[in-house]
């Protein structure tokens, strides 16, 4: 069995359980290098039982309590933690509606569309540079607040059932009224005609 990571670094799995605890008992590849980790334990520790890959580098310790957040922790992790849940994805975190998407929705930085990279299955991305106010935390992950989300499901033509669901919903327990949601949906249209996207 390989002792140690390629820094030489011992493995640790006090650290390792503490990074992951907060992830909902995932990991990434670069979480595990950082306290001793090296590909070749991790593997080691697949073979063994002891860990579980959910898919390319992120691992799951497998013995770790579920939670309800947890299967939305390895498309977070994907993105490098720069992702935000949104829209129909949101609408659900949130209970703002009877959504139940079938994929997972994930609004990235708007330099992602640059990148050449192989989406998961079951993950749609989104681009935009979100504000640090349109975001919160849900449990391990992040996902926009309900105004953001129902301004983004009515850009987007979510169901309208839906959307109207969640506005009842949102003034109902006070995260917005519709005065600020008809500001944002109007801020929302302004802002992609300036930027040209649909």
């Amino acid at each position: 069995m390989p002792r140690q990571a390629a820094s030489g670094t011992h493995p640790d799995w006090n650290g390792l359980y503490q990074v992951a605890a907060s992830q909902a008992g995932y990991f990434t590849a670069d979480d595990a290098s950082e306290v001793g980790f090296s590909l070749p334990l991790l593997q080691y520790h697949i073979d063994s039982g002891r860990v579980e890959r959910s898919q390319r580098g992120v691992f799951r310790l497998v013995n770790f309590p579920p939670t309800d957040q947890e299967g939305f922790v390895p498309a977070w992790l994907w993105s490098r933690r720069e992702g935000t849940f949104s829209h129909e994805t949101a609408l659900a975190l949130h209970q703002l509606s009877d959504a139940l998407p079938a994929k997972l929705h994930l609004t990235v930085p708007l330099r992602w569309r640059k990148r050449r990279i192989q989406i998961p299955h079951g993950l749609i991305l989104y681009y935009a540079d979100l504000d640090t106010s349109e975001c919160e935390w849900k449990g391990p992950v992040r996902v926009t607040t309900p105004l953001r989300t129902v301004v983004d499901c009515s850009a987007h033509r979510v169901a309208h059932d839906l959307i109207e669901q969640a506005v009842r919903q949102g003034v109902r327990r006070h995260y917005f009224t519709r005065t600020g949601l008809k500001q944002g949906i109007r801020r929302s249209l302004d802002e992609r005609g300036h930027s040209g996207t649909g």
